[in-house]
């Protein structure tokens, strides 16, 4: 006989696991910018920590990373491998760990209408941030010049990523409800 934990349980993993795959879905389909490339991956991210909540979003974000990193070719251009953290973008895909984190927090501790784009937003900032400096580190480039080929160009395409995210996230935390009844 099946309980009601092992239900909670089994629904949890299960959208845990539809987030990360989805993530491995539209993060490489990739459009070249400079350096980096545009990608849904950050909308996948918002999505993740909208809908799923601080530790199961951080967990689907952290599924598709080590899928990346194993080498299966679910990062921006349809490639994969270890190597891709020691790259130049590198710090980019390891701030979607805390980018999925924050927006889940907010999407957890917050019951507003404007949490999700605040989360979702500062999010992104301590994404830039880490991808940032990680470029910064491993190019040589000082701080202004790397925020304006790393960052700049990227605000408005997040812009729209979050207002989408933050509505579609809104609903669909709506539809799936809570994932983890236990805290």
């Amino acid at each position: 006989m099946i309980n009601s934990d092992n239900k909670i349980r089994t629904r949890s993993l299960t959208l845990t696991a539809v987030f990360a795959a989805l993530l491995c879905v539209i993060s490489p389909f990739a459009v070249p910018v400079g350096p980096i490339s545009v990608t849904l991956a950050t909308f996948g991210v918002y999505l993740s920590g909208a809908v799923l909540g601080a530790k199961r979003g951080t967990a689907a974000v952290a599924v598709y990373l080590m899928l990346g990193f194993i080498g299966l070719p679910v990062f921006s251009g349809f490639v994969g491998g270890f190597q891709r953290l020691f790259s130049a973008t590198g710090g980019y895909l390891v701030g979607y760990i805390p980018c999925a984190l924050a927006v889940g927090v907010f999407a957890d501790k917050i019951k507003k209408p404007w949490s999700l784009p605040v989360g979702m937003a500062a999010g992104t900032a301590v994404l830039y941030l880490l991808g940032t400096a990680w470029y910064c580190v491993l190019t040589g480039s000082k701080p202004i010049p790397a925020l304006s080929l790393c960052v700049l160009p990227f605000l408005p395409g997040d812009g729209i990523k979050i207002a989408c995210a933050s509505v579609l996230g809104m609903k669909l935390r709506g539809f799936f409800g809570r994932t983890d009844t236990r805290r």
